[in-house]
């Protein structure tokens, strides 16, 4: 008998003597991480997004690199001209070059909604662990202030928060807007983390490592949070978009960003005044601000799917 390792001359393609067979090879399991990864490489959409966000955060960053006009730099011999070769957008009430303004308003909204996303990202975490892994009296009381919270409407309390954060009168708003926006849109990612923390924690590897005389600080923090935690960053790509439209509200209704500030917020506020005759000093900020809240979902939600199974 031949050995189950070769493979004979009538077997062998283009009758060729015993060939040698080499071992088989296993495919390696492998993490959730690297089945999300090569899930999101199929997919356009998730491309689609990245290449959008990539060029909003370029162009909030390096401004320069896309003009070298100063948006503050206007001349009312310039109110309201249509499109130039000096300025592809035109100019606004003020003269202003509004793709300056544009280029420029794109640091002032992606600031706000980073800055703001972070606040809100460490406030949630640390509610949703707390009530998740405590559980008892704990998650009584914390779930009890998250639904309080989420009674509040979100709008009036931004105006108001805004309004009593903002006292100075030589300041841009930054900080009071992302303080705003950080302390009014933690609440759902608490709920989220205390559903992950509540599922890891009933774990089999987590009861292990309890049994061997784990800490509260090591399981949480060894054990469970890195194994949760995926589901809480996809809400957080979610959150970054909507709190840069959070920042447009606010800007547009007058308690945002003040001053010399530029954002794409403050500048539809002022195109809405005169939008009938002049609409492109309204049209071309909206236009972007639109796609940089839609890159921001469309990646988020790319995300979610790869990380959950259910959804695949």
């Amino acid at each position: 008998m031949s050995d189950l390792n070769t493979v004979t001359a009538a077997e062998a393609p283009g009758g060729q003597p015993n060939v040698p067979r080499g071992p088989v090879k296993k495919d390696k399991p492998r993490s959730l991480a690297a089945d999300a990864w090569a899930d999101l490489r199929r997919r356009k959409i998730f491309w689609i997004a990245i290449v959008l966000v990539a060029f909003i955060m370029v162009m909030a960053f390096w401004p320069t690199l896309f003009t070298s006009a100063d948006p503050r730099a206007c001349s009312l011999s310039n109110q309201y001209k249509g499109p130039t070769g000096n300025a592809l957008f035109g100019y606004d009430f003020q003269g202003c070059d509004v793709y300056a303004k544009v280029v420029h308003g794109a640091f002032n909204s992606i600031r706000v909604g980073v800055f703001s996303t972070v606040v809100s990202g460490i406030i949630g975490l640390i509610f949703g662990l707390a009530s998740g892994y405590f559980g008892g009296w704990v998650d009584a009381v914390l779930s009890r202030f998250v639904d309080i919270m989420l009674g509040v409407p979100f709008l009036l309390a931004g105006i108001v928060l805004s309004r009593r954060l903002s006292s100075d009168a030589h300041s841009d708003g930054v900080f009071a807007v992302t303080l705003t926006l950080g302390l009014l849109s933690w609440t759902s990612g608490a709920r989220v983390m205390r559903s992950a923390v509540i599922s890891a924690k009933q774990q089999d590897y987590v009861a292990a490592a309890r049994m061997l005389g784990a800490k509260p600080s090591r399981l949480i923090f060894q054990h469970i949070l890195p194994n949760s935690i995926a589901s809480y960053i996809v809400l957080l790509t979610l959150l970054l978009g909507i709190n840069i439209s959070s920042e447009a509200t606010l800007s547009f209704l007058g308690v945002g960003l003040k001053g010399d500030a530029i954002s794409w917020g403050i500048m539809i506020s002022e195109g809405t005044q005169f939008a009938r005759t002049q609409p492109w000093p309204l049209v071309w900020p909206a236009i972007f601000l639109g796609v940089t809240v839609l890159a921001f979902i469309m990646l988020g939600d790319a995300v979610r799917d790869a990380f959950d199974p259910k959804l695949r």
